[in-house]
């Protein structure tokens, strides 16, 4: 018998438990980043993740797996390159550009999905889910601003030209390349996950990804080993945390709600990464973070709502 979808009120629950752990993952990366190269977190992320997944993906799963069509796999391989990319550019730009542009390129991931997902998925976007799209895009945008700007009466920012103009074009255009390729995931993904129990979904996709990783660490010459335990500890709570609990999550969703909504449910990260700083580094929320914030949770609440 088939088992019922879960209920509303389950489904916020996970959506919210999401949020709060890949809100780990800005502050976990901060850390790690004292040592590591931005590639080495990014594959460490997903190589840790899926080993960790593997004795139930192949003990309890195997069946399943084995059942996978060449289709299935070539999507599984597709989505986990989709996944690798994304998180090799997005944490690489953070080295070229302001935290600034870096968030606010990256939000633009609704966006890509919305104009995508009815071409792809078939997805109707209503007024309410186009309606919450901008509430969260423009919440995410202040956000962003809010690390390089502050509020005296009018909006002042920092100029970027100390970055050089080179440079801050590069990571601009990795931040945008972190969001066009988690919109190709999140599209990939509700395909797939349609069909597959999240266990051997997720690690399909995250050993996928993990490949991957490997593949551009070799090619750039990047080592996996050599850090301190410290570094190593960092690397692995963000594989746990942000990883296999926050992506996990919306992974699990993504087979009960449509994409339009995963994605935009992901930029509520900004208000849970600015209560873990303000506990973990003392870094108190501006004026702008606040607004933005209540933007954010706005258009999540409208998203989620059936009209």
């Amino acid at each position: 018998m088939a088992k019922e979808n879960p209920s509303q009120t389950r489904l916020l629950i996970a959506i919210s438990i999401a949020i709060l752990a890949v809100s780990t993952s800005s502050v976990f990366i901060r850390f790690a980043q004292e040592e590591a190269p931005s590639l080495v977190i990014a594959a460490s992320r997903l190589l840790l993740a899926s080993l960790l997944l593997a004795p139930p993906a192949l003990i309890k799963h195997r069946a399943e797996l084995q059942r996978l069509s060449r289709k299935d796999l070539a999507l599984g391989l597709l989505s986990g390159i989709f996944l690798a990319l994304h998180f090799a550019t997005w944490i690489t730009s953070l080295e070229f550009t302001t935290i600034t542009n870096s968030v606010v390129l990256v939000s633009t991931s609704p966006l890509w999905v919305a104009i995508l997902a009815p071409i792809f998925l078939k997805e109707k976007l209503t007024k309410t889910v186009i309606l919450g799209m901008i509430l969260t895009l423009v919440g995410g945008t202040i956000i962003g601003f809010s690390e390089g700007c502050i509020w005296d009466g009018g909006i002042s920012c920092a100029s970027q030209a100390e970055l050089g103009l080179a440079e801050a074009s590069k990571g601009n255009f990795l931040a945008l390349a972190g969001a066009w390729a988690i919109a190709g995931y999140l599209l990939i993904g509700r395909n797939l996950r349609a069909k597959m129990s999240l266990i051997p979904y997720i690690f399909l996709v995250y050993g996928m990804g993990a490949i991957a990783m490997l593949l551009i660490l070799l090619i750039t010459g990047n080592s996996l080993f050599g850090y301190s335990p410290m570094t190593y500890l960092w690397l692995l709570l963000i594989a746990i945390f942000p990883q296999l609990i926050g992506h996990s999550t919306y992974n699990w969703a993504l087979r009960y709600l449509p994409v339009a909504l995963i994605a935009v449910t992901t930029l509520g990260e900004p208000i849970g990464s600015s209560i873990l700083a303000f506990v973990i580094l003392k870094e108190i929320p501006t004026t702008l973070q606040f607004l933005g914030g209540a933007l954010i949770l706005a258009g999540i609440y409208v998203t989620s709502q059936k009209k």
